[in-house]
């Protein structure tokens, strides 16, 4: 057996597919980043209130452009990596947009703010947070600056962490995975762990990070897993991403993963930061997290059966179809209602 080369699917194996994607991402980061701080900035006038905004304050430009960068790059290796490593169609990835596709996706959005909505309440009425204000600028910047950062911020990374680790990185998993002594089903859900353990080892380099928050945020990916690999499409990971993250941070004022968000809709002070509530890290670390989760896998659960009339792993997402790189619909769709 080649171990770089498959035969079999003329292709790449797909770990070399894995690298050479993350790498392409890397390159076109650095690239907009270029593009970004030494041709556009010069355009804007020293005066701007962009200029204002923490806009120079990282390594990507600022908390304004590094998520816009990201996903940038994201699209741009993840529509050359298809092309030309996994002979796919980009719609492959989980992108098999129809009426389904967007139910799908505010539901996710409505299942993400719902089980954050339930945290903030429960921590509340326990005391163990406490409100402190609303809508209160911080940092030294306006109110109107802090909410386009947080609206950008969270749609960009749900979009892109969904898109690398589960559209990309988990499917071509589940492929190379796919092996002679190991079933289909078995493939898709090794995939999904290794996946959720390196988005986990991930953000261990976040604030506050512990042991704790690894194995919570282990299970946010396999919660997170959960609607790709019943549904075959990324509009259920996608929509319950951005929704947990812009309500934990952006609403309710709780870190996200370790790191606060600008100018929250309620300012909180954490009263109790045990390892129920996840003190710093944010929820994301505490039990209370875990429960969340539960509550949001189950809802996930009743959605899939209602809108598929049954709930089963998508096997057929480890087994490689070059022959939909010519057709406009995928088998996963077709059962959609």
């Amino acid at each position: 057996m080649n171990p770089f080369w498959n035969s079999d699917e003329k292709r790449l194996r797909a770990l070399l597919r894995i690298g050479l994607q993350l790498l392409l991402f890397l390159l076109f980061a650095l690239g907009l980043v270029f593009i970004m701080s030494d041709l556009l900035l010069p355009l804007i006038p020293e005066n701007s209130p962009l200029l204002q905004v923490r806009i120079r304050s990282n390594f990507l430009f600022g908390e304004l452009t590094s998520p816009l960068i990201a996903l940038g790059g994201t699209l741009l290796s993840m529509f050359l990596a298809g092309r030309f490593l996994d002979r796919r169609p980009f719609r492959d990835f989980g992108f098999h947009r129809g009426q389904g596709w967007w139910k799908d996706f505010f539901i996710g959005l409505g299942v993400g703010a719902l089980v954050m909505a339930m945290i903030f309440l429960v921590e509340m009425s326990l005391g163990w947070v406490r409100v402190t204000g609303f809508f209160a600028p911080n940092g030294g910047n306006p109110l109107w600056a802090g909410i386009l950062v947080n609206l950008v911020t969270f749609i960009c990374v749900g979009i892109y962490e969904e898109m690398l680790f589960r559209g990309y990185i988990q499917r071509n998993l589940m492929e190379g995975l796919n092996l002679r002594w190991l079933t289909p089903r078995l493939a898709v859900i090794l995939a999904m762990v290794i996946t959720s353990t390196v988005f986990s080892i991930l953000h261990l380099m976040n604030p506050g990070a512990s042991l704790m928050s690894f194995l919570n945020i282990f299970l946010a990916g396999i919660f997170l897993s959960l609607g790709f690999i019943l549904t075959g499409e990324l509009a259920l990971p996608i929509g319950l991403h951005i929704a947990w993250n812009f309500f934990q941070g952006a609403v309710f004022g709780f870190p996200v993963s370790g790191v606060s968000a600008v100018s929250p809709f309620i300012s909180i002070e954490q009263v109790n930061s045990g390892w129920m509530t996840g003190g710093v890290f944010g929820p994301e670390a505490g039990g209370i997290g875990i429960l969340a989760m539960l509550l949001g896998a189950a809802l996930i659960l009743l959605w899939v059966k209602k809108s598929r009339g049954s709930i089963r792993l998508r096997e057929e997402l480890a087994v490689y179809h070059p022959s939909n790189r010519e057709t406009k619909t995928s088998p996963v769709t077709l059962e959609q209602k």
